[in-house]
Order: C-alpha cells, then structure tokens, then sequence
C-alpha cells in the first residue's frame, strides 16, 4: 500500500493524522444540511482541513505503517521521508493530487494551498449515506371545519349532588388547616428545644490534659524550568514514554511535559531554568542526536 492509503485509513479513525516535516490533516465534524435551491438532504460529515506547523513525528502514521507492513519504526519513517520528499518536488512545478484526500498548489505568494475532496465521508457514523434529493411538497389548501358548540346540550347538575361536594370541600380545607396547626406547634417546640442545647454547647468548657506540642514544618516551593527542548509531540502517551526511555538510555534527562493544545504529548529531552542553558542545550543536542529538537518557553503554574 502506499502512504496515501494508510492516511486514509487513519481519517476514519483519528481527528488529527500528522505527515512529518510535511503538515497535518485536522479533521472536523459538520452536522447535517440541506440545499434549498436543490432541496437536497446531505449527511453528517467530517471537513478535511491542512496545518503546516504540524510537522513533528507523533509517531501514529509510522507505527500503523509498521504494524501493517511488519517492518521496523524507523523503515515507517524513512518510507515517509522518501514520500514527502516527492511530493514537495512536485508542489513546485505542479499540482499534488493525494487520493480521496485532496490536492496541494502554490499561491503566487509561494504559499501551500489545500482543496479537500468532497467525494468521501471520513465520519464512521455516516459509512452509506449518500446526498438525497427530494420532490418539492406541494401544499394544498385545507377547509377548515367549524367546532359545534355543546352548550346547549349540556345538563344542569341536580341541586343535592351541588350541596353534597361544597360540604366535602369545607371538611377538606378542616382537616388541611388541623394539620397544618398540629405541624407549627411542633416545629417550635422542636426550635425550643435546639436552641436550649446550642446554649449549652455555647457555655461549655472542654480541658484537655497534657496537650501536644505545636510542630512547625518549612515547606520549600520548587520553582518550575521554563524552558525545555524538546524532542517529540506524540498523539499517543505510550509512545511519548517509549522516546523517553530511548533518550534516557543515551544518557539524556528526558521528561514528559504532558499535552499541548493539539492533544499531543510533549518530550523534552531537559528543561532549565536559564535561556542561555536551554540554548547551549539545544545547539548540542541538534549537533550529537536530532536537528528537528527545538526550544519551548513554557511557565508551569
């Protein structure tokens, strides 16, 4: 399979696929519409959308790769770089057409612009549906029926039956204003008998024999690094530790950050309290292990 079948498998799945140092496909859900003009019905579907600042390996699309070809991680990864490298040879000339995803070209600005495909549904929950075009309804008057008035047909009450439900309705309200006396004159006694005991507890005096000596206790509060280099923005978190153990086993001080706003999970391979030391850092790192590390300025509250 080639690269543009595995991105498509993922779509189904995952809101974000990220293609490294290329961009990542953001997806997002749209509800139901329908086209007046055309009076046809469309389903749910997920918009396909482009970010050209997610570039950083995750780790999704190579791992499904491997997974599926039964080859190693790092054989994923080349496989993609070999891709990405074709296709940015041909965004310069040309228009780059990715199956059922959608076509990349160059503004006069050099800018890279994404048109998505409107032919496939990436919304599992829509798998079938197809746009629908309806008949237009046509509304036929109705007559309308006038309502018969019934008063003439109603028969007046006999004058005991009148009698006998005003006498039920005065024994009613009776026993409603018997209870309800009954329920106020043992809500006060109960307040009586509260407040009695709150003027007790109010007077009382408790000593308590041989108490134990106050213990003071100096808590120092750690201040946060604000500046990490980082390694790797991972979708998924056990990835994200797998690259924490890998870097550690070079002798690094690897630490997971946590998430940013895209959901992903952060690596740093250290973070220091000082620009200069983080900078210094990150020159060494890129010359002995990764040139794609950068530098994050982040405050922990």
């Amino acid at each position: 399979m080639v690269i543009e079948d595995y991105i498509k498998d993922l779509l189904y799945r995952y809101d974000c696929v990220i293609i490294p140092n290329f961009g990542g496909f953001v997806t997002n859900k749209i509800s139901a519409q329908i086209h007046k003009d055309s009076n046809t019905f469309y389903p749910p579907t997920k918009q396909i959308g482009f970010n050209v600042n997610l570039i950083h390996n995750d780790g999704l699309l190579a791992n499904y790769i491997a997974s599926s070809e039964n080859i190693s991680f790092d054989q994923a990864t080349s496989k993609i770089k070999v891709t990405v490298s074709q296709w940015n040879k041909l965004i310069k000339t040309t228009s780059l057409h990715i199956k059922n995803i959608g076509s990349f070209s160059l503004n006069e600005k050099n800018q890279l612009i994404f048109k998505p495909t409107s032919k496939t549904n990436y919304l599992k929950s829509s798998f079938g549906l197809t746009p629908t075009e309806s008949p237009v309804v046509v509304r036929s008057a109705q007559k309308v029926i006038p309502l018969i008035s019934t008063q003439k047909t109603q028969r007046k009450a006999p004058l005991f039956m009148k009698y006998a439900a005003t006498a039920a309705v005065l024994l009613s309200l009776s026993y409603v204003g018997w209870t309800g006396y009954e329920n106020k004159q043992e809500q006060l006694s109960f307040a009586k008998d509260q407040k009695k005991i709150e003027e007790k507890i109010q007077t009382a005096t408790f000593v308590i024999e041989n108490p134990l000596a106050t213990i003071e206790l100096n808590v120092n509060k750690e201040v946060p690094k604000s500046f990490h280099v980082i390694a790797g923005a991972f979708q998924f978190v056990e990835n994200a530790h797998k690259k924490v153990n890998q870097l550690n086993s070079k002798g690094f001080n690897a630490t997971v950050l946590g998430t940013n706003k895209w959901g992903l999970t952060q690596v740093a391979y250290a973070s220091f309290y000082k620009k200069t030391d983080a900078f210094k850092s990150l020159a060494d790192i890129r010359k002995i292990d990764s040139k794609d590390a950068w530098l994050l300025v982040k405050k922990f509250e």
